[in-house]
């Protein structure tokens, strides 16, 4: 017969950020504990809130399974004597089974003869399994944890009662000195403390003091509410997951509910107020039903309906304060022109190694330029990207970004609109940032994928030359987030970008003016090029490609990062193909062998030297594959250099390569060399495994 255990930790409030995340962790390592402990069981039911952490086991085994095995030890010549006595190491072995010697037999594998014991393990009862459980909930690791009272010990937040059940009867344990009970305490308002007879009444006993226990329903009732606002209301309510998420978080009995501020701080720009209600207040914002950002906000309170209006009133109470910076922020920034904004940031320090936030719009000015052109951006975009170059930074001295600094280039977007930039200008201001995580959204425009390019990389060269790329796991400035941001927008623009020789380039164009730009950039070891490698695994393993063939791309001698994402791609439908294997194998054979080729020698190819026909057909194909090469598509070149298979493989059949003759053999590694060139400037398929 199976049972139903019920374990809840009551707890001061936990941070809303951590309560998932802490929950996940629990039933992980629970699920974890109880599988090491050979107890079966049907499910695992989580429930959180702010103030407990709690689950409950269903079809629990009553006991462990038995273990029936026979364990292997020593070698028979090692276990027994010459009068057939066990030795040390068998009466150890018996020892360590938990069997007596008289229990050892001898049993022959593989031709040798070795010592068996036949270990039988009656599993111990769940009940006294489970009182091992607080181990498992004090081992949880936390971002921060505290102390608290006099207590040595530390937890996420104090402990206040565990209740464990199993079915009716309450396990024994302790947690943190709390000894464990059937008692739980309800809402911190409208419940008190209660009696959980059964592991099974969880839910319907807290609820009846005010307290819904699983996240998943809680979560579902405040979407219920808000839709049901909303649909009488005839607004738009969008629901953001995160904010939703959070507000799940920090109430245990939710009540949904509409409050309003004045019209006149919608003159605020919508990203603002949103902003101020989202992020300050955990607010949802109001939309009208054709999107436009309404004077209402709907919150969710941690309780019932009584005086719901009082609550209302004092939600917007505290948003009005929030509301009245806003708004006078908006108004002051207004009296600022954005020349003036940009001449401040001369005295804004964009790293004390590096220089001003100025000097650096300099740089990426310079950089976008020539970038703007390489990409091929029309005159018009050119003119406008230098503008939007020129003051894209200016926002951050103003008195709405000090205050929301999560607003960083959406208020240069909407100040540049009202100041009378154009719309691209504007536009590129607000994308330059994009993208700010491994997935959100990227740059629409060309003009703010060039910028946001350009200002990447900037902040690559810069801190690399200082000194301050990542160490290990340790990247305190993000810049790998700002490589892997490059390699995003160029994959979604498909531009060619050659990463080296635009780096030259580019520190080229700062380096000439070192005065004016604040450093003089170096990159002496490659680094740059080492760790855009290292991004473009980490896009291309995102993109479920096989490792050996992100290992072909990223050493080949292809620099330009759209073209190893397509050489990637091309590999990866390839490697289905039934001639695949043979063409790689015929090519690496070819890169093994003109490996031996100096480096430093020139290849120079005596076709007059050529004995056999082999030699002559692979020489006249590679020689016609070199001369169309660059009119050929990365999978065109693949083509070409598949169908040179059958003349590779005539051709060492019918060709010794490292003769004796030096200038023969010479000849036939320069010949080989020449086609290694052609395939690793496509990908190094060595590195391919095909078997």
């Amino acid at each position: 017969m199976t049972k139903q255990f019920l374990l809840e930790v009551g707890l001061e409030e936990i941070p809303a950020h951590l309560v998932t995340p802490t929950m996940k962790q629990l039933e992980t390592n629970v699920i974890k504990f109880l599988q090491e402990q050979r107890l079966t069981f049907d499910s695992f039911e989580p429930f959180s809130t702010p103030r407990r952490l709690a689950f409950r086991i269903n079809g629990l085994a009553e006991k462990q399974q038995d273990i029936e095995e026979k364990a292997k030890g020593p070698a028979k010549k090692i276990a027994q004597n010459a009068e057939g006595e066990w030795t040390k190491a068998a009466l150890g072995f018996a020892r360590g089974q938990g069997v007596l010697p008289d229990a050892l037999f001898i049993e022959e594998l593989k031709g040798v003869e070795y010592v068996f014991a036949n270990k039988y393990e009656v599993g111990r009862p769940v009940f006294e399994i489970l009182q091992e459980l607080p181990k498992i909930i004090a081992s949880l690791n936390f971002p921060i944890s505290m102390h608290w009272a006099d207590y040595d010990y530390k937890f996420i937040r104090p402990v206040h009662w565990l209740v464990a059940l199993l079915d009716k009867e309450i396990v024994p344990m302790t947690l943190f000195d709390v000894a464990s009970s059937n008692r739980s305490r309800g809402h911190r308002f409208l419940g008190k403390e209660t009696v959980i007879k059964d592991a099974a009444d969880y839910e319907k006993d807290l609820l009846a003091q005010s307290v819904m226990v699983s996240a998943v329903e809680r979560k579902a009732k405040i979407k219920e509410q808000i839709n049901a606002i909303a649909t009488k209301e005839n607004w738009l309510v969008p629901l953001d997951d995160g904010l939703l998420e959070e507000v799940n978080n920090i109430v245990e009995y939710p009540t949904s509910f509409v409050g309003n501020f004045d019209e006149k701080y919608l003159e605020v720009p919508a990203e603002v107020l949103i902003t101020s209600m989202k992020e300050h207040q955990r607010y949802f914002e109001v939309l009208s039903a054709d999107g436009k950002l309404l004077n209402h906000f709907v919150s969710v309170r941690n309780g019932n309906e009584d005086y719901i209006e009082n609550v209302a009133r004092g939600n917007e109470k505290v948003l009005r304060a929030r509301l009245e910076d806003a708004e006078f922020f908006y108004n002051e920034d207004l009296k600022v022109s954005i020349e003036a904004s940009v001449k401040r940031l001369k005295s804004v320090a964009f790293h004390v190694k590096i220089g001003s936030m100025y000097e650096k719009m300099q740089r990426v000015q310079a950089m976008a330029q020539y970038l703007g052109g390489f990409v091929g951006l029309s005159s018009k975009e050119l003119v406008d990207l230098n503008r939007a170059s020129e003051i894209y930074k200016f926002d951050l001295v103003t008195n709405m970004v000090n205050e929301f600094p999560e607003l960083q280039g959406v208020i240069g977007e909407e100040y540049a609109l009202v100041k009378g930039e154009n719309a691209a200008v504007a536009q590129a201001i607000r994308e330059h940032y994009l993208p700010n995580s491994s997935d959100s959204d990227l740059p629409e425009s060309n003009i703010g994928a060039v910028l946001a390019i350009a200002d990447k990389l900037d902040t690559l060269f810069t801190f690399f030359t200082v000194g301050l790329g990542p160490k290990g796991s340790n990247d305190p400035y993000a810049l790998r987030r700002q490589a892997y941001g490059v390699i995003r927008i160029i994959e979604n623009k498909e531009w060619n970008f050659p990463i080296a020789e635009l780096q030259r380039q580019m520190n080229q164009l700062v380096n000439q003016e070192a005065d004016k730009f604040g450093i003089t950039i170096t990159d002496e070891e490659h680094a740059i090029s080492t760790f855009m490698k290292g991004r473009i695994k980490q896009w291309l393993a995102a993109k479920k490609i096989r490792y050996d063939i992100i290992d072909a791309v990223v050493e080949s001698k292809q620099e330009d990062l759209s073209q190893m994402f397509e050489v990637a791609e091309i590999l990866k439908k390839q490697m289905a193909e039934e001639d695949f294997k043979a063409s790689i194998e015929s090519l690496t054979r070819v890169l093994n062998l003109s490996a031996k080729k100096e480096i430093t020698q020139e290849i120079i190819i005596k076709p007059e030297l050529f004995e056999n026909e082999a030699e002559k057909a692979l020489y006249q194909a590679v020689e016609t594959i070199e001369k169309n090469v660059s009119q050929l598509s990365l999978n065109e070149v693949f083509m070409e250099l598949k169908q040179l298979t059958p003349l590779i493989q005539a051709y060492f059949e019918d060709t010794m390569v490292m003769v004796d003759d030096d200038e023969l053999r010479q000849n036939r590694l320069s010949q080989l060399k020449k086609l290694a060139n052609l395939v690793i400037s496509f990908a190094n398929l060595e590195y391919l495994i095909v078997k």
